[in-house]
């Protein structure tokens, strides 16, 4: 349905003119936004807002619509992060917010599991990787600490309508493909920039086709393609997720782009698609997994909000079920979180992972943002994380690859980068 009749309109003029309360909004437009919900973490919150709240001597304008996540801090493990998440806790207490999900896991996979998005909304976050809301169909971007405290403070907070930028996907990915790889595909092709001041809305039968969290997959990277959202139009698909994470005020009505609405449309095959693996330093180094098939790995890093839920998990556990890891070969898995890890355990994927030699660590954002977990002095590691940049997991002479969850599953197993579909078949 296009706005009153009028002129198409893409989803993100959608969702822009809904929360600027304009019946449609065009490219260019700098609009005032009403946020539904504003998101932030121990690192980006309370040690950056509350003093500048103080300085200011004002009130946050609605505690209802306030989430703060502890998660890339804990468990503590020095003065520093103690110190960090101590007032936290604190300020959560102080200003008695309602919602404060602490060690619970990362905060772009807990706050839609515990209920807080839905089609429709207008949000913001503290964290670059907060695009991932665009999955359920909701206009999400990351924002600094200076902006998060004018959102704080009044509610609202402006933009700049977008050009769209749509990424058709036709057909359906081979088994050992995902929306990782489709990703580390468009990155490769685009680059880091290739989406800058652009909402990018992923679509057609090869995105229908995934799950919630592979779609959350694709929202979450598009910050690496430089956009400020990665939209995703809901369908049957979304609401019976939301309504598994209580939710069921849902609805997909209205949210798609309407056909000739202004955007660049951009074409792939995904029965076509080839894993593929990003080379250090850079997401955007990315080629299909056999350009890399003779490196040699150290170190598999299962984890961070972009390769550590239930699904990811689940695709670990089905390469190396009745294996063993390669000698030498260290693995790490840091579940997304607390809940997909409890899911994970009921299904025995955390036990088939235990017996092909995995180290567990927490619950947390742990080595992708360079805090928990040992990645050792010039090594080469595999992970499933979003960013490879030097030093960003810690040690500044690693070799960070990229790939998904199953190609860094098959790369422990054989102690090089391996296409999985060789293992699985």
């Amino acid at each position: 349905m296009k706005a009153n009749g009028g002129a198409a309109q893409t989803l993100a003029q959608k969702l822009i003119a809904k929360a600027a309360a304009r019946a449609s909004v065009a490219v260019g437009d700098i609009v005032n936004c009403q946020v539904d919900l504003a998101m932030f973490h121990d690192s980006s919150g309370p040690r950056r807002l509350k003093p500048m709240l103080e300085e200011l001597g004002a009130k946050v304008w609605d505690t209802s619509r306030v989430v703060l996540v502890m998660d890339h801090y804990v468990p503590e493990q020095d003065d520093d992060s103690r110190r960090i998440v101590r007032i936290a806790r604190e300020w959560a207490k102080e200003q008695q917010l309602p919602y404060v999900y602490d060690s619970q896991g990362i905060c772009h996979v807990v706050l839609p599991q515990k209920g807080h998005l839905k089609p429709g909304m207008f949000c913001v976050g503290g964290d670059s990787h907060s695009p991932t809301g665009g999955a359920f169909g909701t206009y999400m971007f990351g924002i600094g600490s200076t902006e998060m405290l004018g959102v704080v403070v009044t509610g609202e907070i402006w933009v700049q309508v977008p050009r769209t930028i749509r990424m058709q996907w036709h057909g359906q990915l081979q088994p050992g493909v995902t929306a990782k790889d489709m990703m580390l595909h468009m990155i490769g092709r685009f680059g880091m920039n290739g989406g800058e001041y652009q909402a990018i809305e992923f679509c057609g039968t090869g995105v229908k086709a995934l799950s919630m969290q592979e779609r959350m997959t694709l929202s979450n990277m598009s910050a690496e393609l430089g956009s400020q959202v990665g939209l995703i139009a809901p369908d049957e698909v979304t609401l019976a997720w939301l309504k598994g994470a209580g939710v069921h005020d849902a609805s997909c009505e209205g949210w798609y782009t309407d056909e000739g609405a202004d955007a660049t449309t951009y074409e792939f095959d995904a029965s076509a698609l080839a894993p593929h693996v990003a080379a250090p330093h850079s997401p955007a180094n990315s080629k299909a997994v056999e350009a890399y098939d003779n490196v040699p790995i150290h170190v598999a890093y299962v984890g961070a909000c972009t390769g550590a839920k239930l699904d990811d998990l689940r695709a670990v556990a089905h390469v190396l079920k009745g294996q063993r890891l390669a000698t030498g070969v260290k693995l790490m898995v840091a579940p997304a979180s607390v809940l997909d890890q409890s899911m994970a355990e009921a299904e025995g994927v955390m036990q088939v992972l235990r017996d092909a030699g995995a180290q567990l660590l927490p619950t947390a954002c742990g080595a992708c943002s360079g805090y928990g977990g040992s990645i050792p002095d010039g090594a080469n590691v595999i992970a499933t994380t979003a960013r490879n940049f030097k030093g960003r997991m810690g040690s500044a002479t690693a070799q960070v690859y990229l790939a998904s969850p199953y190609t860094v599953a098959a790369s422990a197993l054989r102690g090089r980068i391996s296409d999985a579909r060789e293992v699985l078949a």
